[in-house]
């Protein structure tokens, strides 16, 4: 990375070098960006909300969302393909719950905050 001056100096040499670099590693940032866009939907935020707090499956996810199976499905799949969920089959039914990640956990500690604070009430 090219070393440049920014045109006003404000603080730490090191520290903007350090920023710098970590804002090389566009991956990371579109990676987290994907998860965002995940629960910036309505329904997947409501579902991931659901699973952090109970296992459950599609029938009673679609009941308490009324919302059709299939509708319940295709937002599942969405997170579960950013691994926010797991899935574990149990005969015909299928049960899904928050994934046992650091991620995951701080999502759910981060929306259970945000939703605490109720400024938007």
């Amino acid at each position: 990375m090219k070393k440049e001056r920014l045109p006003h100096h404000h603080g730490d040499e090191k520290e903007l070098l350090r920023l710098r670099e970590e804002l090389q590693e566009v991956e990371t940032f579109r990676a987290t960006s994907e998860i965002f866009k995940q629960l910036g939907d309505v329904t997947r935020l409501r579902l991931f909300w659901i699973l952090c707090h109970c296992e459950e499956c599609v029938i009673n996810l679609s009941a308490m969302l009324e919302m059709s199976s299939p509708a319940v499905s295709h937002h599942l799949r969405a997170l579960k393909q950013r691994d926010l969920i797991i899935s574990n089959r149990r005969g015909k039914e299928v049960y899904y719950r928050i994934s046992d990640t650091d991620r995951s956990r701080l999502l759910h500690e981060t929306l259970d905050r945000l939703m605490s604070i109720g400024c938007w009430k």
